[in-house]
């Protein structure tokens, strides 16, 4: 751990001129550092961009992390302008990846694109929560929709996500199982019947979190804070037209309380899209929701997720040949900057 490393060489020194006594500065200066690794855990000394990042959590923050995972999620961002990069440091390259700092809505924030699937999504928000001095995530982007009350352009705003790409696949005529079973012989067509696929359960994570012994969870909570924030947002306008000729027949609408579905699978199936509804009451499907909320968990640090919808995961679709993607993630980052906007209003209020 670099602050800490730093310091044992002072310590070191200062005790050899002291010819072993205790010194109370270096003492004080021990103190001072435990509360610092506390605050924040940065890079390594070695690391050539130690001394920069020192410099951005110095000079502003605690920060949002703004995170998305898919190209056309940043493109939205980059030209909304919503976000106003730093004019003495704008990004940083860590992990194969760019962490921009600025500000949006008047609030400091660093945001980052991950890439795609779980394991990105999990590496880029730790790296972010490892390095920089963050006090909430905030997640945005695109999902398709396995509720059909839920339409393109709405914008779906969790209190629970779950990974539902972990399974146990089980032998055929095994015994039922505890959890969740998705059976394949019922899907089996014409008719239902026996199939060699046989069956598979859906299992739990472990979830692991600091001063906390590991817990097994299927789902994931959104922090109540954040999401009380985030409901007076329900009258937001969003976008409805995609051009100028063509417009959206529902007016999209924010929707709060549903329950989120993450896998390492693009869902187009309208059978699974709709067992995932029937067994789970899940209304949107995406690939990387939950490994950045079970990261946020891990770490103790207050999340949410504002997914646009893109597509209907399999479902009918009246409107497959208009591309609705930048509005989808349009309508996700709207909700998110002017939650930004309300949470710092709430951290001003309670600072004074």
């Amino acid at each position: 751990m670099c602050i800490g490393q730093c310091s044992m060489h002072v310590v070191g020194r200062r005790r050899r001129r002291m010819w072993g006594a205790v010194d109370l500065e270096v003492m004080l200066l021990g103190l001072l550092v435990m509360v610092q690794v506390q605050l924040s855990v940065q890079l390594r000394c070695s690391h050539p961009m130690h001394g920069v990042v020192d410099r951005i959590n110095e000079n502003a923050g605690p920060y949002i992390g703004l995170v998305m995972t898919f190209p056309t999620e940043e493109i939205v961002l980059q030209t909304s302008g919503f976000f106003v990069p730093s004019s003495e440091i704008p990004w940083v390259d860590l992990a194969g990846r760019r962490f921009n700092i600025g500000k949006v809505n008047g609030v400091d924030v660093i945001y980052v694109m991950t890439g795609e699937q779980t394991l990105n999504a999990g590496v880029a928000v730790q790296t972010l929560l490892d390095t920089f001095d963050i006090h909430g995530i905030v997640h945005y982007g695109i999902a398709g929709s396995t509720n059909d009350s839920l339409y393109i352009g709405d914008v779906s705003v969790p209190n629970y996500v779950a990974f539902t790409g972990s399974w146990k696949w089980k032998e055929f005529k095994s015994a039922d199982g505890e959890l969740t079973e998705l059976k394949f012989g019922a899907f089996n067509f014409p008719e239902k019947g026996d199939n060699l696929l046989a069956k598979i359960d859906f299992t739990p994570q472990q979830l692991y979190s600091a001063g906390k012994p590991m817990e097994e969870v299927f789902w994931l909570p959104i922090e109540p804070k954040f999401f009380n924030i985030a409901t007076t947002l329900q009258d937001l306008q969003l976008l409805q037209c995609v051009n100028e000729t063509y417009c959206l027949p529902e007016t999209p609408k924010v929707v709060f309380g549903l329950r989120g579905s993450t896998a390492d699978i693009y869902l187009d199936n309208a059978a699974y899209r709709k067992f995932l509804f029937k067994e789970f009451n899940v209304s949107t499907a995406d690939e990387e929701s939950a490994a950045i909320v079970m990261t946020s968990l891990s770490n103790g640090v207050p999340c949410i997720v504002f997914r646009g919808v893109s597509d209907m995961a399999g479902g009918e679709e009246k409107l497959s040949a208009t591309s609705v993607t930048s509005l989808a993630a349009m309508n996700a980052l709207t909700v998110a900057v002017e939650f930004i906007g309300l949470f710092g209003e709430e951290a001003v209020i309670h600072d004074h």
